[in-house]
């Protein structure tokens, strides 16, 4: 099992949040197991052709989201907290669901809204 990323340095996307997200999709699939070394954060760059701060940068964002984990020394990982982002989303829709009710929008409002939102955010 290997590593497949790609990265389109003169793409729309910033190269860190490329990297980002092919990493945690491939981990949500499994398509990167969990356990899966990753390469240290040196050598991914080298591979890619890509800032060490970058890829660091990458690395930082999936450990804050759960999606690896460092262990020190021994490597980084991909975490075994699969359910980590759903637990994360699902506060988040919450936490909106929450707030919308507060300013006394009607629930079909509020449904509008948060579909616009993830239609724009998905749609690029």
């Amino acid at each position: 099992m290997s590593l497949k990323i790609s990265v389109d340095p003169a793409g729309a996307t910033a190269p860190y949040e490329q990297l980002r997200a092919q990493i945690a999709g491939q981990a949500r699939t499994g398509r990167l197991p969990v356990g899966f070394r990753l390469p240290t954060v040196r050598g991914l760059a080298e591979e890619l052709g890509l800032a060490a701060n970058t890829v660091a940068k990458a690395y930082k964002a999936l450990e804050a989201d759960g999606v690896i984990e460092t262990r020190g020394r021994n490597g980084t990982f991909i975490a075994a907290a699969g359910d980590t982002a759903a637990r994360e989303a699902a506060a988040a829709a919450q936490a909106f669901a929450d707030r919308a009710h507060r300013l006394g929008l009607p629930q079909d409002e509020a449904l509008a809204l948060a579909a616009d939102a993830l239609r724009a955010r998905y749609a690029g």
